[in-house]
């Protein structure tokens, strides 16, 4: 007779336990020769050596899983309890290390879906800043959130700064009602939708709080050194030609940068003109700066959006 006790301080135990315990069940289910006991954030095992074996290492990968992911569905937990060559999950990962990018909540895989969009990752494999260009609805910021989020729980860096100029469709900030933060909300929200799909509520919410993953404008860069950390410059076309190199120029030693941008859509006032074109075209030889352009192809929101796009850009040649 062999016992072991296993901690699960790194992980919420809610999330391995189940609700009801419905994970807890079928954990005693697959092992029934096992007496398995609960206790706060403890799990005692007792029987015999081989069979404890056996359990820890499943459990192991469990909480392996639930480290760097936060959440796990009963689904994928009876996967794993069940793979007799260990977690196909994390299997599958290592065998297409370009495809699932995130697991978000509930087993959700998050990829790179289209052509374009694996060049950007493959692009991100190899250089420390990139550029992706490319119109609405082509995955640019979705593709460049979930690369950061990788980066996190990979511990490949230790915060995430996602930023935006406050400039939209030409409306000034003080005609919105509110505080500056209430002003400065709307203007981020496609970043909070674009993490919401990959990281639990409560795990977000700690992020944030600590400042792990930080939202703020492009105004708020000025005069600080990002180190250790993945940035991403969203809505670039709206930067001033002194902005981008502003932004360019806070990114530390131990940083990655993306900056995404539509030059169709630039909302800045007339008289001021979008550095984004400028950055791209003095960097493109700068090695260790990646460039990829994504077009209609890579559309992935409602089919007309791809149809919409083109016939702009249609119109625009006649």
């Amino acid at each position: 007779m062999t016992e072991s006790i296993i901690n699960l301080d790194s992980i919420n135990p809610i999330e391995f336990f189940g609700v009801n315990n419905g994970k807890l069940d079928l954990l005693k289910k697959k092992f029934p020769l096992l007496k398995i006991l609960s206790r706060g954030t403890q799990l005692k095992l007792s029987g015999a050596p081989e069979e404890v074996a056996t359990a820890e290492e499943k459990i192991g990968q469990i909480v392996k899983y639930l480290e760097r992911n936060g959440n796990l569905t009963e689904n994928y937990f009876e996967q794993i309890l069940g793979d007799e060559e260990g977690t196909r999950i994390d299997n599958f990962s290592e065998r297409n290390p370009n495809e699932v990018l995130v697991f978000g909540p509930n087993g959700r895989t998050v990829r790179a879906r289209t052509s374009n969009q694996k060049k950007m990752v493959a692009l991100a494999e190899k250089n420390d800043i990139i550029f992706a260009i490319g119109p609405a609805g082509t995955g640019k910021t979705y593709t460049a959130v979930a690369l950061a989020v990788r980066a996190l729980k990979n511990k490949a860096v230790k915060k995430i700064i996602l930023t935006r100029p406050a400039v939209e469709a030409g409306e000034s900030l003080g005609f919105l009602p509110g505080d500056l933060k209430e002003k400065i909300d709307p203007y981020l929200r496609p970043l909070y939708d674009a993490l919401d799909d990959m990281i639990p509520a409560e795990k977000l919410s700690y992020y944030m709080t600590n400042r792990v993953i930080e939202i703020a404008p492009l105004a708020y860069m000025r005069g600080r050194t990002l180190d250790n950390s993945f940035i991403i410059l969203d809505e670039a076309q709206n930067a001033t030609d002194l902005q981008i190199k502003m932004f360019l120029t806070r990114i530390g030693a131990s940083a990655q940068a993306i900056i995404t941008g539509d030059l169709t859509q630039i909302d800045l006032p007339k008289n001021q003109q979008s550095g984004l074109e400028r950055a791209t075209r003095i960097l493109r030889n700068i090695d260790g700066i990646g460039h990829v352009e994504l077009d209609e192809e890579d559309v992935v929101r409602h089919r007309l959006v791809k149809a919409i796009i083109k016939a702009y850009e249609a119109n625009k040649e006649k």
